[in-house]
């Protein structure tokens, strides 16, 4: 098995240039079946553990969410990013400590967002945005430097009334403040994309993919995007068919039961006896 060292410099070269795919498994599970696909690196998803655990988004506590880290790293044999909301910490103290707490876990990246749990105030004012982006840099580079900052703004995903060009100024002062990749989830207009890759270049940039697209990952890449990932996608794709399988056994019928994988199937991918 790789090493953490070896998992995070393996992690900053998928970002040195070119663009690849970094889906988000909700579990160990489904980050296990990923990885045998051959994706070269996984993200968590804070959405796919909420509801894996009965929470809704944002209400996982960051206990919770750190040993879901320490495990999704301990499971796998590639770079893990993870999500990590915006800090779990009301000041930037806080940040720093939270972001030290990740680090020791493995992981090879993380996000900071500049959202708030405050549904009148959905965004941090952009200065205290950018102190608490520094404060996690300043947690990295004391742990060794190794692990990746991924800076995010929610711009498009709270309804702010220009998203564009406030995710463009927060995502420029972000990159200034020593975050090594950046991302707007939210941004899927083509020429969205590519202003924010052309405004924070040479940076990389993250694109979030969470439903049917027109795009392929050619045409992301062909926009300057470095890296693509697809937040609680795959674990609605397991809710969706959950769902409509139970809706149909509460109705007495068993026909939602046929889309199902097989069991030998899954038993063998997961049997350590070969």
């Amino acid at each position: 098995m790789a090493s953490i060292a070896e998992r995070r410099r393996a992690f900053r070269a998928l970002h040195a240039g070119g663009c690849f795919l970094l889906p988000n498994p909700y579990d160990i599970g489904s980050a296990r079946y990923l990885q045998r696909l051959g994706f070269a690196a996984l993200a968590t998803t804070s959405a796919g553990l909420a509801w894996s655990l009965g929470c809704a988004d944002g209400d996982v506590p960051r206990a919770a969410v750190l040993d879901h880290m320490r495990a999704m790293v301990a499971a796998t044999d590639v770079p893990i990013n993870a999500d990590f909301e915006s800090g779990y910490a009301k000041d930037t103290e806080g940040v720093g400590e939270s972001v030290r707490l990740a680090v020791a876990t493995g992981v090879a990246g993380l996000s900071i967002e500049d959202r708030t749990p405050d549904k009148a105030k959905p965004l941090f004012d952009k200065i205290e945005a950018v102190e608490r982006i520094k404060a996690a840099r300043r947690a990295i580079d004391g742990a060794g430097g190794d692990t990746l900052l991924v800076a995010r703004s929610e711009c498009y995903l709270v309804g702010h009334a220009e998203p564009r060009d406030e995710a463009v100024r927060r995502l420029q002062a972000f990159a200034e403040a020593g975050a090594d990749c950046l991302y707007a989830p939210g941004a899927q207009k083509r020429e969205d994309i590519a202003a924010i890759v052309a405004a924070v270049a040479p940076k990389p940039v993250n694109v979030l993919i969470g439903a049917p697209t027109d795009m392929t990952l050619a045409d992301l890449a062909a926009l300057g995007v470095r890296r693509v990932s697809v937040g609680g996608a795959l674990a609605r794709v397991a809710w969706g068919g959950l769902m409509r399988a139970s809706a149909a056994l509460k109705e007495g019928r068993f026909d939602g039961l046929g889309e199902s994988a097989a069991f030998s199937a899954l038993n063998a991918l997961f049997d350590k006896r070969g």
